[in-house]
């Protein structure tokens, strides 16, 4: 067997298997790349964002195509590459509801699990990820960069009655 043949049987399985057993995605469109929740269903990836409460897709992700990295899961480090064909799910479509099937029941925490798929179709955005070409020979240089700007925040001031409230607590007990 050629090297060009090994990669044309291999290639699709390795994108396959390490898309399915990775947690996040890095998926780049116009803009830089972001790190993507997303659930592997029939030979595609498939997300959910851009709407409320959900996460945001990364600028000039719309029908087309984008570049997507898969990172190992157990060492961390980028594993493939490949080009996807972008497609935008119509909402309700039998495609549609076979995607979000398997979404809802990767999406955490969801604040409205009884009508998170109501709400999908209504204000976010579906998209399928179709492979394309793919590349293994990834540089070993370090792509790290800012975090992105986002409205969600962990830091806030410590209230000022805090102390004196914790140490009142320790004292009682």
């Amino acid at each position: 067997m050629t090297a060009a043949a090994a990669d044309s049987l291999f290639g699709p399985a390795l994108v396959e298997e390490a898309t399915k057993k990775s947690g996040l995605i890095w998926v780049r469109g116009t803009g830089p790349a972001r790190a993507l929740w997303h659930t592997w269903h029939e030979g595609a990836a498939h997300l959910v964002g851009d709407g409320p409460g959900e996460q945001p897709l990364p600028a000039g992700l719309t029908v087309g195509s984008a570049e997507v990295t898969v990172r190992s899961k157990d060492k961390g480090f980028r594993l493939v590459a490949w080009t996807a064909a972008v497609t935008e799910l119509a909402p309700h479509s039998e495609e549609w509801e076979a995607a979000v099937a398997e979404l809802k029941g990767k999406r955490l925490n969801a604040p409205d699990a009884e009508q998170m798929t109501e709400r999908w179709a209504r204000e976010c955005r579906v998209l399928r990820l179709t492979p394309g070409d793919f590349r293994t020979d990834l540089p070993d240089a370090s792509h790290a960069a800012p975090p992105l700007p986002t409205p969600a925040t962990t830091r806030h001031p410590v209230p000022d009655a805090l102390p004196r409230l914790l140490l009142k607590r320790r004292r009682k007990s």
